[in-house]
């Protein structure tokens, strides 16, 4: 594909050089700043001022200035000019003989030092010797297969090195010791210095003419086999991929990052970075073609030219107005080495920006994504493509000059709304991906904006998502756009996340009166519940309290019973102004009245009552209605029961006031258990009841947490009322065989044995009679063992106490007191732990000198 990387310009015409004298050729040229020397067919040497201009419309041209010539008079042609600005001299090759002129008046130094016997020669562009003052070069000898470098001073020349090669050479380029050697049949890396050489691949200089060239430090550029022009390096590889150039390329040279060739009839332009032609010039009759300082000057025999290399800034453009996003991002990272390290970051930060937008033109929204996160897009810049997007209050204006074409999203796709949508698809991936990064800094508020209108738009879930999470929408644009489109369940999670709570609920009350629609949520009651439940705006709460009750008591009262626990241990809810605002509610009241007493086990005596009184009312309500019990009457009759059994809070009287003359005999039982009166209690269960199993149940929950003679007092007071005199019922006696016999470790069995009946049998007993005696048996032995193992328990503090009495003393007549210094008269002392020996008496002084005092402060064994 093509790109315009170089105009052509003319430099020196034929008439300023040779007039109308035809017979005048250029043989070959030099430029070292804006001097230009040209050596010509008739031994004639001319010198030019190149004066570079630039019109107003960038054009660039060139005014050459003849400034002298000089005829070296030989009759030979000049073969190459070398200028060594260092110092001030012109290497001129002419019959085989380098002369040494001054740059500026073409004189021959006056000591007439000059190279013989040179076919051709090439200046070390990396010269080895350090002298600023010296310039090396390589000359190919006439000497057969032989190789001269020298020292050429201002006015000297000095030979270094001769070195012979395995074939004739016919063209060398120089870098340090280092030589790339254009031989017979091939080209060959030659170390100078060490001798050592290194082939690179074979090549016909009878057929073709070699270039031999230069490019960079260690590396040349050589005209290979196949029309191909190849990169070798001093170590004999190639880092670079070969460029195909013409079959009959007759010169080369290198302005990165391109490469140029020039044929019979064409100058072609390659590129270094992906190898491709890039460009075409005709021209014909070209034999000389050449770079010096970055400036390409190509010649025919009869004029000189120069190839002016575009702004790599404008080819990009250019590249980029064509759509060619790949070349151009190739050719501006190669344009790094030509550009300043801070004015190239700003240009390639632009290219990839402008890239981008062409990848999202053709919607392809990977290659976009990854050339704006390259380029650091200000994602304004996209969201700016989308009408309506950037809230109003944005005072975001697009970079100019412009990085794309279009107004807009409608002009980039035309209308076609499958396009749109995938392009709005991408920018709500692409936003959700940015915004929490750093490319969003200073911006959070456009893209988040943005981000909800896209996602109200498309209806996508991600909408709410956003809204409850961190967020930087606007809440005027948004509030508008979501109201637009219907979104109202979202604007009221905008709402809230505002701290507009009154508004929020406000909109989905509406919602579930079906004053507006939107089915966002289908349990939004159940939310607009929860969240009166963690709201803490306390008049809110009262001001939706009776709303939510009106709809669902059950649910609505979660209002209150759900709230965190630490906030209603604050008291910001009073209990008794939630009762009292529970009057209208009944099944709401008995809810925050079981959330009071069996929750938060608040002891209070009057929310013990009212619960117990409401289930009470509640059941007899049912009662009243049925004579069947239904299930809801069960389930009022366990939670009174419950209630009645765990509690001791509530007014027993009160509540048995109540239940006298109804038929809830169980709980009558129950409360006249609570006043200790158990023989009532139990009368009822038995003889009432006929409940055998609940008189037992009773005997068991009462003495739960007593004594065992108060559980046995409650089991034997139940068998008398079994075995109550005058009874005559068979099924009692038999409940009271069952009660013996299933509980006979609840029961005194010598008192058993003195209130049941004579005419009872033992067999009828066995089973009670044997638990009793295994009952005895078993606590006698643990008694037993209990007493064996204190038994033990004794011995073994017995023997601890002879360990801790130590080692026996020995006391004699002989033995005198520590303190009276007097001896003992009889076997009664004190021992101190250092093992001093005192008499009892003195021990119990208190006036003792100081160093017994210090003994007997301590604790002492007494014998």
């Amino acid at each position: 594909m093509s790109v315009k990387a170089f105009k052509l310009v003319s430099a020196v015409e034929r008439e300023m050089l040779m007039g109308d004298k035809n017979y005048i050729n250029i043989e070959c040229i030099e430029c070292c700043g804006k001097n230009l020397y040209i050596g010509t067919n008739d031994c004639f040497i001319y010198h030019f001022l190149l004066d570079e201009k630039i019109s107003t419309a960038g054009k660039i041209t060139f005014a050459a200035t003849k400034q002298l010539h000089k005829y070296l008079g030989l009759k030979k042609p000049v073969s190459e000019l070398k200028a060594a600005s260092a110092l001030t001299r012109l290497l001129v090759l002419c019959d085989n003989t380098i002369t040494l002129v001054n740059m500026m008046n073409l004189e021959p130094v006056p000591t007439g030092a000059r190279i013989k016997g040179a076919v051709t020669f090439a200046l070390n562009e990396n010269p080895v010797s350090g002298d600023p003052f010296c310039v090396e070069v390589c000359i190919i000898s006439v000497k057969r297969r032989t190789i001269q470098m020298f020292m050429v001073f201002e006015d000297r020349v000095q030979i270094v090195k001769e070195v012979f090669t395995p074939e004739q050479p016919c063209a060398v380029a120089v870098d340090g010791y280092y030589l790339c050697l254009a031989l017979t049949t091939q080209y060959i890396i030659l170390n100078y210095n060490t001798g050592a050489s290194q082939d690179l691949f074979p090549y016909c200089s009878d057929e073709k003419r070699p270039i031999v060239k230069r490019i960079g430090r260690q590396e040349f550029l050589l005209a290979g086999p196949g029309g191909l022009g190849m990169f070798a390096t001093v170590d004999g590889i190639s880092q670079r991929a070969p460029v195909h150039w013409s079959e009959n390329v007759i010169g080369a040279a290198l302005c990165f990052p391109y490469v140029v060739a020039l044929d019979d009839e064409f100058i072609t332009v390659h590129s270094m970075l992906d190898q491709q032609q890039k460009q075409t010039l005709p021209f014909k009759e070209g034999h000389i073609l050449q770079d010096f300082e970055g400036k390409v000057i190509v010649a025919t025999n009869k004029g000189v030219y120069i190839l002016v290399p575009l702004p790599l800034e404008k080819q990009i453009q250019d590249l980029l107005a064509s759509h060619r996003v790949e070349e151009a991002l190739v050719l501006a990272k190669g344009a790094r080495r030509n550009i300043p390290k801070e004015k190239f970051q700003v240009m390639y930060k632009r290219i990839l920006q402008q890239a981008g937008f062409i990848q999202f033109a053709q919607l392809q929204f990977l290659e976009a994504k990854e050339l704006f996160r390259s380029g650091q897009l200000d994602v304004r810049e996209l969201i700016s493509l989308y009408p309506f997007l950037l809230p109003t209050s944005s005072s975001f204006i697009r970079s100019h000059p412009p990085l794309h074409e279009y107004a807009d999203l409608n002009q980039l796709t035309q209308g076609d709304q499958e396009k749109m949508t995938k392009c709005k698809r991408f920018l709500m991936s692409y936003l959700n991906e940015v915004r929490s990064t750093e490319v969003a800094n200073g911006y959070k508020e456009d893209i988040d904006t943005a981000l909800l209108k896209l996602y109200a738009e498309a209806n996508h879930e991600s909408l709410l998502d956003l809204l409850v999470s961190e967020n930087f929408c606007l809440l005027t644009d948004s509030a508008a756009w979501l109201e637009k489109h219907k979104k109202y369940f979202a604007l009221g999670l905008l709402y809230h996340y505002n701290g507009q709570d009154a508004a929020a609920l406000q909109l989905w009350v509406k919602i579930v009166d079906g004053d507006i629609q939107d089915s966002t949520r289908s349990d939004l009651y159940e939310y607009i519940v929860d969240f009166l439940t963690f709201c803490p705006d306390q008049d809110l709460v009262w001001k939706y309290s009776e709303w939510v009750l009106e709809k669902n008591e059950q649910v609505g009262i979660q209002i209150f019973t759900k709230r965190p626990l630490e906030e209603q241990e604050k008291t910001n809810f009073k209990p008794d102004d939630i009762v009292s605002c529970l009057n209208k509610y009944p099944k709401a009241r008995v809810k925050y009245l079981e959330h009071l007493v069996l929750e938060r086990k608040i002891e209070k005596e009057k929310y013990h009552t009212h619960l117990a009184v409401l289930y009470l009312e509640a059941i007899l309500q049912l009662k009243s209605v049925t004579t069947d019990n239904c299930t809801e009457t069960t389930e009022l009759l366990f939670k009174l029961r419950s209630l009645l059994q765990k509690s001791d809070l509530y007014r027993i009287h009160f509540i048995l006031d109540k239940i006298q003359g109804t038929d809830l005999h169980m709980e009558s039982a129950i409360l006249y258990g609570k006043l200790e009166e158990h023989e009532k209690a139990l009368h009822i269960l038995v003889h009432k009841l006929k409940d055998f199993h609940a008189a037992e149940e009773y005997c068991m929950w009462n003495s739960e947490n007593r004594d065992v003679q108060y559980r046995r007092r409650l089991f034997h007071m139940l068998l008398s009322v079994y075995l109550n005199p005058g009874t005559s019922d068979c099924a009692l006696v038999m409940a009271a065989v069952d009660l013996l016999n299933n509980h006979a470790a609840e029961f005194d069995a010598a008192l058993v044995l003195e209130v049941v009946p004579d005419s009872w049998s033992v067999q009828l007993l066995s089973p009670f009679l044997a638990g009793a005696v295994r009952q005895s048996i078993h606590t006698k032995r643990m008694t037993q063992t209990a007493l064996g193992l204190a038994q033990a328990e004794n011995l073994i503090y017995r023997h601890e106490k002879v360990k801790q009495k130590g080692t026996p003393i020995l006391l004699s007549d002989k033995k005198v007191c520590q303190v009276c210094q007097n001896p003992f008269c009889e076997p009664v002392f004190v021992r101190y732990p250092n093992g001093g020996v005192v008499h009892t008496h003195c021990a119990a002084n208190r006036h003792l000198n100081s160093n017994t005092t210090h003994h007997s402060s301590s604790s002492s064994n007494k014998t």
